[in-house]
């Protein structure tokens, strides 16, 4: 039986300090711990990590960051080198510990990644739990109010799922990308992802909206005015931008540029709710853009990129057709193997020597080591 049949009704909520302290002091016993965090992005405006799921070989505890004034005690263990944390599809979880508490992980294994470098094409913990260990999880409260008090008993069960029996994948997968010689590809990746920080958005808002770079002139000033309304509108009501208006929608005020309410309400996705609570702002947002002067209009930033040379094109197609083939003798995904991204900066290199590879930002050691020697090669013919 699972460990997450074992603990998930019975799983303890830490909310006191002291008893922080104590579980802290066992975490910092263990060579391997797993690690989850809930947060609640789809209820409010600002983020936050609402609940912690830590589990050894033997017990799981839920920590309420809600209910304590510090999750210090858990940065000695987490930020120990002599003691793993999996997590599953860390990046973010990494980025959000660091953001709310200031903690940070030393050494990392994701098991999200080690599937990816095992060539399993279902990697969901979901799916990969399901596949090695016959346990279904229910992701009914994948998209639950986690900052919601208290918590239901479902909802605990659900949490502790998370990191119950990620021991035990783990255990598989190191054994795997061992026997494969990929240890160290994971190491690598996991090393740069406990780097990984959340960033300030800086700029204009549209920088940050889908579907903005095919606006231009007054329609992108419509849209800045529009999401700096719905930007105030969020904090207000305390729920996510996407909530109070959809960036699609907005996108078509932009570009339909509406001067009534009439003409409001027959844009795609906007509701009557929406009209009532937003219909003034709104207007007024597509005036201030439409009466913005032609010197202070915005634009999006063009990469500048410049036609593709021949030569460019010649040799990243060869690279492509190159990683169609290794990619398949590997077993791995092209794109895990090697991104577009990559072929594109090699096959921009002047000279295709090793110095040029080496200095490409973003270009793994384990990819250097693994296939540097064949890019040279290829870039030759071309």
């Amino acid at each position: 039986m699972s460990s997450f049949h074992r603990q998930a009704g019975t799983c303890e909520i830490i909310t006191t300090t002291a008893r922080l302290d104590e579980i802290a002091a066992i975490l910092s016993q263990q060579t391997e711990i797993a690690v989850d965090l809930e947060m609640d992005s789809l209820h409010h405006y600002r983020e936050k990590v609402c609940l912690v799921q830590v589990s050894t070989r033997h017990q799981s505890w839920l920590i309420d960051p809600l209910a304590l004034p510090t999750l210090s005690p858990l940065a000695a263990p987490l930020a120990n080198p002599d003691i793993v944390v999996v997590m599953h599809g860390a990046d973010y979880d990494i980025r959000s510990l660091h953001r709310d508490f200031g903690i940070e992980v030393s050494n990392l294994f994701d098991t999200m990644i080690a599937a990816r470098f095992l060539n399993i094409a279902e990697f969901g913990l979901a799916a990969l739990l399901k596949m090695r260990f016959g346990i279904e999880l229910d992701k009914k409260y994948q998209k639950a109010d986690w900052s919601k008090r208290p918590l239901s008993r479902e909802m605990c069960a659900y949490a502790v799922a998370d990191t119950s029996d990620l021991l035990p994948l783990y255990d598989q997968f190191r054994v795997e990308l061992e026997q494969k010689g990929r240890f160290t590809w994971l190491e690598e990746e996991c090393r740069l992802i406990c780097q990984a920080r959340v960033t300030e958005k800086g700029g204009p808002l549209f920088l940050y909206c889908k579907g903005a770079s095919k606006l231009r002139g007054h329609s992108l000033a419509i849209l800045e005015e529009l999401l700096q309304l719905r930007d105030r509108q969020s904090e207000l009501l305390d729920r996510p931008p996407f909530k109070v208006l959809s960036a699609d929608t907005l996108i078509e005020i932009a570009e339909s540029k509406p001067r009534s309410l009439h003409e409001l309400s027959l844009v795609k996705g906007m509701t009557s709710g929406q009209l009532q609570r937003h219909g003034a702002g709104i207007l007024a947002a597509v005036e201030h853009g439409l009466t913005t002067p032609e010197s202070r209009l915005p634009s999006f930033p063009r990469n500048g990129k410049k036609e593709v040379q021949e030569r460019v094109k010649e040799r990243l197609k060869n690279l492509k057709t190159w990683r169609e083939k290794y990619s398949l003798d590997l077993g791995l995904d092209p794109g895990v193997m090697a991104p577009n991204w990559l072929l594109e900066a090699v096959a921009d290199t002047q000279n295709g020597v090793k110095e040029e590879l080496d200095g490409i930002p973003g270009m793994r050691e384990w990819q250097k080591g693994l296939f540097s020697k064949e890019l040279m090669r290829i870039l030759a013919m071309a």
